[in-house]
């Protein structure tokens, strides 16, 4: 196994969590640090991606603010997202191989710690990878989505990454066309399991599911250290 960081943030507002993964994908990219996985739980903030459509945001940016939820664009591809409270927000900062032979790979790899994690609370779900060819990007139950994935790789580093509904209010995806899908659904871990399942045992899951997937020994590290 390969040494990498981990880093645990809490529950933090969505710009100051954003600058911390820009810093370490730049001290990635300068080889200062090894692969480091962020884990954060963030305020209501919706972020929209490059290639969204401006008609998916189902509120204006004023009611938005009325009701204290921010509004970021940021560099990730895909559509419009929501984030907040019971939801595990993870930030793999990994180097890649070039092309897509080394961004593929990154996907179905966090897919796939996903799925091996919330199997452990008895929950089937799928990657996109093992669906059919055009599903989109993400962990699906049926047609609902309980986690959605969205990396940017510059500099062949990863950096945002995936967001798992574990006791997540449903409700406020209403404000958008979810990752542009119309068709398509949003489900938690709470809403599958039947009741609220202890957000630190869900981190740990994943943690774990991602050194083995990965093939990484974390350390735990403190936002102070990469001071």
């Amino acid at each position: 196994m390969t040494k990498g960081f981990f880093v645990d943030l809490g529950r933090m507002r969505y710009r100051p969590a954003w600058e911390f993964q820009l810093k370490l994908w730049q001290m990635r990219v300068d080889e200062r640090i090894p692969n480091t996985l962020i884990f954060v739980e963030h305020e209501h903030v919706i972020t929209k991606g490059k290639s969204a459509n401006d008609k998916n945001l189902l509120c204006s940016a004023e009611k938005l603010n009325e009701q204290g939820i921010d509004l970021y664009s940021v560099e990730r591809g895909g559509d419009f997202t929501y984030h907040g409270p019971g939801q595990l927000v993870g930030y793999p900062i990994f180097h890649v191989k070039k092309g897509l032979a080394g961004i593929r790979p990154l996907v179905r790899k966090v897919e796939e710690a996903i799925v091996q994690s919330v199997s452990r609370f008895g929950i089937e779900s799928k990657g996109s990878m093992q669906l059919e060819k055009g599903t989109p990007v993400g962990v699906w139950v049926g047609a609902d989505k309980l986690a959605a994935i969205g990396i940017a790789v510059k500099k062949w580093v990863s950096f945002h990454g995936f967001a798992l509904n574990v006791s997540t209010d449903l409700d406020k995806f209403r404000m958008i066309v979810p990752c542009g899908l119309k068709d398509k659904g949003v489900t938690s871990m709470e809403k599958l399991l039947g009741y609220k399942p202890d957000f630190d045992q869900v981190k740990t899951s994943i943690r774990t599911a991602f050194g083995y997937v990965f093939g990484i020994k974390f350390e735990a590290k403190r936002m102070e250290d990469f001071a």
